[in-house]
């Protein structure tokens, strides 16, 4: 079924759907608990995240952050897709990278005992630790992609210029018996690439 404009009603309605169900299930305090929900699986909408962090919505770029927020308290990383869940609905969007971006970082002590924190688009403030640990992948065109998670199976990507400053508080160090460069963060050192490989990152 479509509207005056070709559009498909069904699909046309999810954002305005989605935020009733999620205006219901939050009278209690604290964050949705999607962990929790598991409703049916209803398909999949014209919702996706950019690579860059934007989100779009049948085509379109979503130019509000608290409805972007709101959307972001309720998304879940499922063995199969991306979904966007609450107590009665569970719908599935397209993400290109990561689901998150990580803009600003803070830093304060060194070695070990430094701590690292991340401010996401969403306004999410993670501290790089055993719930939040960092990872690098390698690009596909050289050079290394940081991620910090910030919960469940979501991860932020770490903004190009963060990564130098990230990158620059990397050390050596020996593991498995290979000396690998990485960073010290909360007690945890994050592998980045084999220390051989370091002056081309």
């Amino acid at each position: 079924m479509t509207d005056e404009a070709g559009r498909d009603v069904k699909a046309s309605g999810a954002i305005e759907r989605l935020s009733a169900a999620l205006d219901a299930a939050r009278r209690g305090k604290g964050p949705p608990p999607v962990e929790r929900w598991n409703p049916a699986y209803c398909g999949e909408i014209d919702m996706r995240i950019a690579a860059d962090g934007t989100w779009f919505y049948n085509g379109s770029p979503i130019g509000r952050l608290p409805l972007v927020k709101l959307f972001a308290s309720i998304l879940r990383k499922d063995p199969e897709r991306y979904v966007l869940v609450t107590p009665v609905e569970r719908v599935g969007i397209a993400v290109e990278d990561a689901p998150f971006q990580a803009l600003e970082m803070a830093v304060d002590g060194e070695g070990a005992e430094r701590r690292i924190a991340f401010r996401t688009n969403v306004d999410d403030l993670v501290t790089v630790g055993p719930g939040h640990p960092l990872r690098f992948d390698r690009a596909p065109a050289g050079g290394v992609k940081p991620y910090v998670r910030v919960r469940g199976d979501l991860w932020a990507r770490v903004t190009r210029a963060l990564t130098y400053d990230l990158i620059a508080l990397g050390e050596e160090r020996e593991l498995s018996g290979e000396r690998m460069f990485g960073v010290a963060a909360a007690r945890s050192f994050y592998p980045i690439a084999p220390a051989s490989e370091a002056a081309d990152l």
